[in-house]
């Protein structure tokens, strides 16, 4: 059992770290914290739980390679952590050990965080990402890094998101599913190993 944690709602587990929310809103982590992936102030690592400094509200969270994310009950989306590709969102590559607001996102429902890039939907069914794309995996329609929120072109009707390492998935309302990414391994479901 993880010591010290009662009350728990959600749950997710990046490259190293893992957080958790509380029926309270508020977030819990532990484990590695190199690039503050904590949002506690410091990059020191713990094999116990510490809360995430300043975050209240908080309905949804999510845990990428070395970033952190977390939406709030008014829809806006915060993010802690490694930033060397715009895996915060705020227009800067400098790393952070505290939580920083995506910039310009607000309306959000669901989020998901990948290696290096995240993603966001918003509730009127359209999906927002940035960071690393290398491989297409902000499905822009370029490989350009994003240092804030683009949109995820061609896409709408989305009712639920997913990410992986360097690729993304979403669920619209007709029941379908669509990829875009890293092919690599046959991860996009096309029959194709075509990024």
């Amino acid at each position: 059992q993880v010591t010290g944690l009662t009350g728990i709602t959600a749950i997710s587990a990046g490259g190293s770290h893992s957080l958790a929310r509380k029926s309270d809103g508020t977030v819990w982590a532990w484990g590695e914290n190199g690039n503050g992936q904590f949002g506690n102030g410091t990059t020191t690592p713990s094999n116990v739980r510490v809360q995430v400094s300043g975050l209240t509200g908080i309905t949804a969270i999510a845990a990428g390679t070395t970033h952190s994310l977390a939406r709030k009950s008014d829809g806006t989306v915060w993010a802690w952590g490694y930033n060397g590709n715009g895996e915060l969102g705020n227009g800067t590559t400098t790393p952070s050990s505290v939580r920083v607001q995506v910039s310009s996102l607000t309306g959000v429902i669901a989020i998901s965080a990948g290696d290096n890039h995240s993603l966001a939907l918003k509730s009127d069914g359209t999906v927002w990402t940035w960071g690393y794309n290398g491989y297409g995996q902000l499905g822009d329609g370029t490989y350009n890094v994003a240092y804030t929120r683009v949109q995820v072109t061609g896409l709408s009707g989305i009712t639920a998101i997913a990410v992986g390492a360097n690729h993304s998935l979403a669920v619209k309302n007709n029941g379908t599913a669509w990829a875009w990414g890293n092919n690599g391994d046959g991860q996009l479901g096309d029959e194709t190993t075509k990024n």
